[in-house]
C-alpha cells in the first residue's frame, strides 16, 4: 500500500537519495551539486521555494517516490506550477505511483489557484513521454533551454 502526503524537512534525505538516483539514471550524476542540508533549508526554511508530495510505501515506511515543484509566474498566463521532478525508485516502477504523484501535484496546482503546469522531459525518455501523454500533455516545439551558471 502505497500513501501519497506533504513532504516535511525530516523526509529530505530519502528525497536526495531519490534525486541521486535519478540523476544516475540520467547519465548525470557528476552534475548534481546539491545537498541534503541545501535542499532541506530551500525547502523547509523561512523562505521554502519548493514543496515536495511523498509516495510512502505503508509497510516499509520507505519513501518510494515524489514530486517536487514550485511556484512560477507568466506574464501570459499567470500563476503557474513547475514540476521540477516526479521520481519514483526503479523497484516501485509500473506500479501506478508516478500517477499517484502526478494527480496530487495536479491537485496541488488547482487547490494553489494555478492557471495549468508546465515541466522538462528529455527528449531521450520515451517511458516518461509515454506516461505523460496519457495525461493528454502538450509538448512545446520551438523553446530552447537556457541556463546561466554561477
Amino acid at each position: 500500500m502505497i500513501s501519497i502526503r506533504p513532504g516535511t524537512r525530516a523526509d529530505i534525505p530519502q528525497a536526495f537519495a531519490l534525486v541521486t538516483e535519478l540523476a544516475i539514471y540520467e547519465k548525470a550524476a557528476d552534475q548534481v551539486t546539491n545537498t541534503v542540508e541545501q535542499m532541506a533549508e530551500d525547502g523547509f526554511g523561512p523562505n521554502p521555494l519548493f514543496g515536495i508530495i511523498i509516495a510512502e510505501d505503508s509497510d516499509s515506511k520507505k519513501i518510494v517516490g515524489m514530486s517536487l515543484y514550485y511556484f512560477r509566474y507568466s506574464t501570459w498566463k499567470g500563476k503557474r506550477l513547475y514540476l521540477e521532478d516526479i521520481i519514483v525508485t526503479e523497484d516501485f516502477r509500473g506500479y501506478g505511483i508516478g500517477k499517484l504523484l502526478l494527480d496530487a501535484t495536479i491537485e496541488m496546482a488547482k487547490e494553489t489557484n494555478c492557471t495549468g503546469m508546465m515541466w522538462q522531459v528529455l527528449d531521450w525518455n520515451q517511458p516518461a513521454i509515454g506516461f505523460y501523454q496519457q495525461f493528454g500533455t502538450r509538448f512545446d516545439d520551438g523553446w530552447t533551454n537556457c541556463h546561466l551558471d554561477f
